[in-house]
């Protein structure tokens, strides 16, 4: 199956998904996990439980994005730290995240791309028309094409080689990090 089928394929399956009952963020990683041999057991979508309705239905961060956060975690997580001890391998753990390539910087685009297609990442924003009905069939709906679009993100990333797309630009960040201030090594820990 080619990178564009196996994409297509975690689309339908992360869509149909959400006919089937699993939540926002159930959906994605379910998706990802059975279409992708991350060498994970199929029981890790129990993870994604808790992040439906932008984290138990709290309206934080839309469960789709967190869904496909923990879906490529799955694939290009980090399985543990550097071996070693002391402050060099407290740097090289520094740099996994925020290095070039950085974990980080692979994580980071799942929200930029969601919020240039949507203008937000937070679920009572993005779900605010539909407050007083909220299991409506127009709130499913869009809903679903939310987890089909976040889906694709996630499948795109998991399916990436990790080197270049964990060296891009940082987008918007909390740390107000800029290119080409990629070795985070002196950071302080």
């Amino acid at each position: 199956m080619s990178k564009e089928e196996k994409i297509a394929a975690i689309k339908q399956r992360a869509r149909k998904n959400f006919t089937l009952g699993y939540n926002c963020a159930e959906c994605i990683v379910e998706a990802v996990t059975g279409e992708i041999d991350t060498g994970l057991p199929p029981e890790v979508k129990k993870v994604a439980t808790g992040f439906g309705g932008g984290v138990g239905l709290y309206g934080d961060t839309c469960g789709a994005i967190t869904g496909a956060i923990i879906a490529v975690g799955c694939v290009h997580g980090r399985g543990g730290l550097p071996e070693g001890e002391g402050k060099e391998v407290v740097k090289k753990a520094v740099n996994q995240l925020y290095g070039k390539p950085g974990a980080y910087r692979l994580f980071n685009q799942i929200p930029i791309k969601f919020s240039d297609k949507y203008g937000n990442t937070l679920c009572r924003e993005l779900t605010s028309k539909w407050h007083d009905s909220w299991l409506c069939r127009d709130h499913a709906l869009h809903c679903r094409e939310i987890i089909t679009d976040a889906a694709e993100i996630a499948a795109e990333l998991c399916l990436a080689d990790y080197n270049e797309a964990a060296s891009k630009p940082f987008g918007k960040n909390v740390e107000n990090l800029k290119d080409p201030a990629a070795d985070q090594s002196d950071k302080p820990t």
